[in-house]
């Protein structure tokens, strides 16, 4: 894959497959922005037509072809551009049959990289990654009208649920801003045009997706291309965050710093002043690291403290993400679905005082529980463990050495509901944060989401 003078104009009447429709909006972008540049659309996805209805039903006026529940090597082979999901590996057998037929292969990341006229803030990590992104653009929307902050209008998009970013390409002005979360298969899709953001930063590094990386180490390699291939200009340096408290990035900022072209900074949870924590509503040590990382992001900018202050009350944090769902019977429930790591996990845990019951478990990527057992052990009055990885965490818990936390079992989230529920007494918290993927029992971790507010909603009634 080459970078190339990329323009619409390139894609008319050209042969194009998406490849992942996918039910975040990277596949449905992609086939809107095709179909709008003039090309002859073919989407191909594994999934089935009611498996997409709802990312179909948004092209349902669009003249676009499908091909669904499989895969046909020919449609591979006489395209003209593969759109390639970031989900699919490069190694796949349908991309290396387009690979040899010569077909130009690309991603809505690398379009998007090659067309956005403004500068780029990329934001990447294990954990905590979509806080900040979110906070960084609401921080940077309070500096939007202040005289000499350096641009006109923020825009938010990425990795962050279902964010459009080819169909709002046009509308994007070279004075704008533009705030991006970007996943690890994102950055391995930017790699092959050698490109990453103006202003990049890292929150994080723990051990997540070795599934497909194999290994801790392969997966740092990927998540270092944030800053490598930044453009290094005396003039107009790109600018390298860092997180101070995290071993492996610590190390990274010392070797970049001093680099002719680049300005490094660091960032550390204790760096936030106690006054923004009062006013900030997002419990525990992570996400006081949230808010210093999206503040040394702002820093660059000129942006007064008062607005910045005013910024910090008001956010309101992201669903899915340590989300109260409903108080029943003195019990209140929270939703931390996007929580698929251990790490981000034990953050929960430990951001919140309250006696525990937790549900946990799900997708098994390979990574290791011995830390999240001995927390939970710790720190939860009690856990419900549901998904293939129910044996790995209980086992965890057990080598932890630590007794007094009950362990059960349910085969479903409503059933992991209900156990909670019969273990909980007034002044509890219930929280579903299971440290894994949703893979395994549910779609993608919104629908594991959905499925546990509506169990939660049932109580009620």
């Amino acid at each position: 894959m080459v970078k190339i003078n990329m323009e619409k104009s390139f894609f008319r009447n050209k042969r194009v497959v998406v490849m992942g429709l996918g039910r975040f909006g990277g596949g449905l972008d992609s086939a809107l922005f095709a179909v709008k540049a003039g090309a002859n659309v073919l989407v191909t996805d594994l999934a089935n037509e009611a498996e997409l209805q709802d990312s179909i039903a948004e092209l349902e006026a669009l003249d676009i072809e499908y091909r669904l529940g499989e895969h046909r090597e020919d449609d591979f082979r006489h395209a003209q551009v593969l759109v390639v999901n970031p989900a699919v590996p490069p190694d796949n057998k349908y991309v290396q049959i387009a690979q040899q037929a010569g077909v130009f292969i690309t991603s809505q990341m690398e379009l998007f990289f090659q067309m956005c006229p403004a500068r780029i803030v990329g934001i990447t990590g294990a954990n905590g990654k979509s806080t900040t992104t979110a906070l960084t653009a609401h921080l940077l929307q309070a500096g939007c009208g202040q005289k000499g902050v350096g641009y006109q209008k923020v825009w938010l998009g990425g990795n962050i649920g279902h964010q459009p970013l080819l169909d709002i390409v046009d509308e994007i002005d070279k004075n704008d801003i533009v705030v991006l979360e970007i996943s690890n298969f994102q950055l391995d899709q930017l790699a092959c045009i050698q490109a990453s953001p103006y202003i990049a930063l890292i929150t994080n590094l723990t051990a997540n997706h070795l599934d497909r990386h194999g290994t801790f180490e392969s997966y740092c390699r990927t998540k270092e291309f944030i800053f490598k291939y930044q453009k290094c200009d005396s003039a107009n340096p790109a600018v390298s965050i860092f997180n101070a408290e995290d071993s492996v990035t610590r190390a990274w900022y010392q070797r970049y710093l001093g680099e002719n072209g680049r300005r490094c900074l660091a960032f550390c949870a204790d760096d936030v002043p106690d006054e923004y924590i009062r006013v900030f509503g997002l419990p525990g040590r992570a996400n006081r690291s949230n808010l210093a990382a999206a503040m040394s992001i702002v820093s660059c900018f000129q942006i007064s403290s008062s607005r910045i202050a005013e910024a910090v009350g008001t956010f309101k944090g992201l669903p899915n993400r340590c989300q109260w769902v409903a108080e029943v019977n003195g019990v209140r429930w929270y939703d931390d679905s996007k929580a698929t790591t251990p790490v981000s996990t034990m953050a929960a845990l430990n951001g919140i005082d309250e006696p525990k019951i937790l549900i946990a478990g799900g997708y098994d990527k390979q990574i290791s529980f011995a830390e999240l057992g001995g927390c939970i052990a710790k720190r939860a009055k009690a856990v419900v463990l549901i998904g293939q990885t129910a044996p790995k965490i209980a086992q965890a818990m057990e080598s932890a050495g630590i007794t007094g936390c009950m362990v059960r079992y349910a085969d479903s989230m409503e059933q992991a509901v209900r156990v909670s529920n019969e273990l909980a007494a007034p002044g509890d918290v219930v929280l579903m944060s299971p440290a894994c993927a949703s893979y395994d029992m549910f779609k993608n971790y919104i629908q594991r989401s959905e499925a546990f507010s509506r169990a939660v909603k049932e109580l009620q009634s």
